[in-house]
């Protein structure tokens, strides 16, 4: 699929959801390069922020965006077997992607936004939700986290693995969406690695944003 935004750095992705200047400015630190989904254009343009891509089904799109935002910029994506979020992320080429306003308050579109997370590994998407940050877990990953950092597993299908650095090993376990979850595990101090088998949703405390980022870009 051709990008519509291509860049050397990290892409901040607006959604129309609820957007914090606390989330922009976390977000915009680590991934200046903007584009934003239909009507979280708007959100961008309030903080001052010329998102270089537009894109979506354009069903919230507002006058003043389609009057300000150069019209190469807005890309109108008809379908709807996707959302807004799988139309932009699917067509972003950058090391990494952070997310911002697709988390709420509609926990509906939440949710299919994890499932896309999870197919889509490429480019790497880091989605601010409250106080964490959440990532589709790839099959191997190790970060650095300070002693009693919430690690938390969410399986979305069958997963097992293995880890080191958790205050409870996930070795010999078996998760499953409607069975056993891995949510509130706690990191020891130091380095945490895990190998995982299949589609896993990784939530931390959002301080640890950074940590993410270089853990899954190798920087």
């Amino acid at each position: 699929m051709t990008p519509l935004l291509s860049s050397a750095q990290g892409v901040t992705l607006i959604g129309g959801g609820a957007v914090s200047d606390a989330d922009l400015a976390q977000a915009i630190a680590l991934a200046p390069a903007v584009m934003a989904a239909d009507s979280g254009s708007e959100r961008a343009l309030a903080a001052g922020l010329m998102p270089l891509a537009v894109a979506g089904d354009f069903d919230s799109l507002s006058a003043e965006v389609r009057a300000r935002v150069p019209a190469g910029w807005l890309h109108h994506i008809a379908e709807q077997d996707t959302t807004d979020f799988e139309k932009c992320l699917s067509r972003i080429a950058a090391p990494f992607v952070v997310a911002v306003g697709f988390a709420g308050p509609r926990h509906d579109h939440l949710l299919a936004n994890l499932t896309t997370l999870t197919r889509l590994r490429r480019p790497p998407c880091l989605l601010l939700a409250g106080t964490d940050v959440i990532i589709a877990a790839p099959p191997r990953l190790a970060l650095d986290l300070p002693a009693g950092t919430r690690v938390s597993l969410y399986p979305l299908g069958r997963v097992s693995g293995e880890s080191r650095g958790l205050r409870w090993p996930i070795s010999g376990l078996v998760f499953e969406p409607a069975g056993r979850v891995g949510t509130s595990n706690a990191a020891l101090g130091g380095a945490v690695e895990l190998a995982l088998d299949g589609p896993c949703i990784l939530i931390l405390p959002r301080r640890h944003l950074a940590h993410a980022v270089a853990a899954l870009t190798g920087g």
